[in-house]
C-alpha cells in the first residue's frame, strides 16, 4: 500500500489540542459530572480541609465556599496560560505578536485581582458584613437582632434530621427547613422565610432518557415568591418524585397552575390499582383491645391492612400470623418491588412474601383493617 504524505495544514497543533482539553477541563470542573464529583475534583473536595464542616456552621461554610468559588474559577484563564507556558518555548512571541493573546494575558491577570478586591470588601474589618449572604439575612432581622444571631438559628434548624435535602442538580442544592427554604447554588445562597413566601409550581418538562438511567423523568420548575421587601424571588428545580418531600416539609400549600400533569411512574400507576382492588376485599375487624403503631415501613401512616388467607388456590398462599404493622401504600410498593419489573401485565396476578415472616401471599389477601366502634 503507497504511503500518503500528510497534510502539514490538517495537522491539528498541539496548541490546539491543549486549547480543547483545557477548555474541556474547565467546563466539567465549573458544572462537575459525578465523576468528577466521586473524585472529589471540585471546589469542595479540593478546599475541604479549610471549608471545614457544613454541618457545624452551615451560613460560613457557605460563605467561605463562595469566595474560594470565585477565586478559583477566576484563575481557570490565567491556569491556561501557565500550562502553555510549559507546553510551548514560543508562547512570549505568541504573547506580544497576537492582540487576542495579548488581551486574554491581561485579563486573565486583573479577573483574580478584581476578584480578591471584592473578597476584601466582603470581608471589611473582618466581619463579612459585606457579604451577599450577609445581606440577604439583614433583611430579616429586625432592629435588636444581627445577622449573625439569625444565622444561628439557621445553623441550628440545617443541623436537624427532619430537614429535606433535595440534589437538584450537581451545582444546585434545596434545603428546606422548619422555617426557611434555601436554594445552594456555586456562588450565592439564596434564602427565604416561609411565613411570607408563596410557592408556585409554574413548570413542568419531562425527558425519556434521564442522567441516572432511570428512563422517563420529570422535572417541576417551581418559584419561591416572597412578600419580604428587598428580598428577591428565585426558583427551584426538583425531580417529581421529590416534590411530596418538599410539599410535606413546607407549611404552605404549593400552587400548582392550571394545565400541569404530574407524570406517574409505573410503581405509581399499580399502587393505584392495587388500593382499588385491596378495598374491594373483605374488612379485617380489629380487635378492641390490639393498639396499633405507625406503620414499620414509612413510619409516618397508620397501618391500615392485614394479611388473611382470602384465596381459595390451597397453593401457593399461606397464612400470615403477623400482626398488622404496615399501611396500604407501603405494601403495595413492597408487593410491586417483588415482582418481575419488566413484566409489569402480570403484577397484579403475582404473588409476594410478608416483609416479616415470608409467607407468601396475593393480592387478594391484602385486607383493610376496620377497627370495631
Amino acid at each position: 500500500m503507497a504511503n500518503i504524505p500528510l497534510d502539514p495544514n490538517n495537522v491539528i497543533s498541539p496548541t490546539s489540542l491543549y486549547t480543547l482539553f483545557y477548555l474541556t477541563f474547565c467546563i466539567f470542573f465549573i458544572f462537575p459530572t459525578r465523576e468528577f464529583i466521586s473524585l472529589g475534583i471540585t471546589v469542595e473536595g479540593i478546599f475541604e480541609w479549610f471549608l471545614k464542616c457544613e454541618f457545624e456552621n452551615f451560613i460560613f461554610y457557605q460563605i467561605r465556599r463562595s469566595c474560594v468559588t470565585l477565586i478559583v474559577h477566576s484563575i481557570l484563564p490565567l491556569g491556561y496560560i501557565l500550562f502553555l507556558l510549559l507546553l510551548t518555548d514560543k508562547i512570549d512571541v505568541l504573547l506580544v505578536t497576537n492582540i487576542w493573546m495579548h488581551t486574554f494575558l491581561v485579563f486573565s491577570l486583573l479577573f483574580p485581582l478584581l476578584m480578591c478586591c471584592l473578597i476584601l470588601y466582603w470581608n471589611k474589618k473582618g466581619s463579612w458584613d459585606n457579604h451577599p449572604i450577609a445581606k440577604s439575612l439583614q433583611r430579616f432581622c429586625d432592629p435588636n437582632t444581627s445577622w449573625r444571631q439569625l444565622s444561628s438559628d439557621i445553623n441550628i434548624e440545617f443541623r436537624s434530621i427532619d430537614k429535606v435535602s433535595l440534589q437538584t442538580s450537581t451545582i444546585h442544592r434545596v434545603i428546606a427547613t422548619d422555617n426557611w427554604i434555601m436554594k445552594v447554588s456555586p456562588y450565592r445562597l439564596d434564602i427565604a422565610h416561609q411565613s411570607d413566601s408563596v410557592l408556585v409550581l409554574c413548570q413542568a418538562d419531562l425527558h425519556h432518557v434521564s442522567v441516572d438511567g432511570q428512563g422517563v423523568v420529570q422535572y417541576l420548575n417551581i418559584e419561591v415568591k416572597t412578600t419580604r421587601r428587598g428580598v428577591k424571588s428565585f426558583f427551584i428545580r426538583c425531580n417529581a418524585t421529590d416534590f411530596h418531600l418538599l410539599q410535606h416539609k413546607v407549611d404552605r400549600p404549593i400552587s400548582i397552575l392550571q394545565g400541569i400533569v404530574f407524570y406517574k411512574t409505573l410503581t405509581e400507576q399499580f399502587l393505584e390499582v392495587f388500593e382499588e382492588n385491596v378495598k374491594k376485599n373483605p374488612p379485617y375487624i380489629l380487635p378492641k383491645d390490639e393498639q396499633l403503631d405507625q406503620c414499620i415501613g414509612c413510619m409516618v401512616a397508620e397501618p391500615s391492612v392485614k394479611l388473611v388467607k382470602c384465596c381459595q388456590d390451597p397453593e401457593p398462599c399461606t397464612k400470615c400470623y403477623c400482626r398488622p404493622l404496615w399501611c396500604l401504600s407501603c405494601m403495595g410498593r413492597w408487593f410491586a418491588s417483588r415482582q418481575e419489573q419488566d413484566q409489569p401485565e402480570t403484577w397484579l396476578g403475582s404473588t409476594c412474601t410478608c416483609p416479616l415472616c415470608r409467607s407468601v401471599f396475593c393480592i387478594l389477601d391484602v385486607c383493610p383493617l376496620e377497627k370495631t366502634s
